[in-house]
């Protein structure tokens, strides 16, 4: 089940990050989970949002540089091990992650964690078969 996330590219420069987050807030728009990575010139801030199409309309109508792409957002126990258990699964298989991040709001009992894969169709069929809840956008509390 794939998950809808916005991909915005950030000059590594003071105010940007708060800029985008104003824009997103005027907009009354809600952002559930987030990451950043970055470099010393530029980064990248990945989200999750409870409206993908209105976010993405109303960056790119400040000028502001969003792709949308697939993730996995996958509920893990609550215990030790609990993330080993989920990344075991795909050991033996050519699926690597390229990255992951925790959501921000819990919408379920146990953490859950947003995941990009090399191959997201065999990563999530075995995960599937292999009893992890995958979770959809309405349970993220997304549009």
């Amino acid at each position: 089940m794939a998950v809808r996330q916005l991909s915005i590219f950030l000059e590594n420069r003071k105010g940007r990050l708060a800029a985008v987050t104003q824009i997103l807030a005027e907009a009354g728009i809600d952002i559930c989970a987030l990451s950043v990575a970055d470099t010393s010139e530029f980064g990248i801030l990945r989200l999750l949002v409870n409206d993908v199409e209105g976010a993405e309309a109303v960056l790119k109508k400040n000028n502001v540089s969003v792709h949308i792409n697939d993730v996995t957002a996958v509920e893990v126990d609550k215990q030790p091990g609990g993330l080993c258990k989920v990344l075991s699964l795909l050991t033996d298989t050519n699926v690597n992650v390229e990255y992951m991040y925790t959501v921000a709001q819990h919408c379920v009992g146990n953490p859950v964690l947003v995941l990009r894969f090399s191959e997201p169709g065999i990563a999530r069929n075995i995960l599937r078969t292999n009893g992890v809840h995958l979770l959809d956008e309405s349970e993220l509390g997304m549009k």
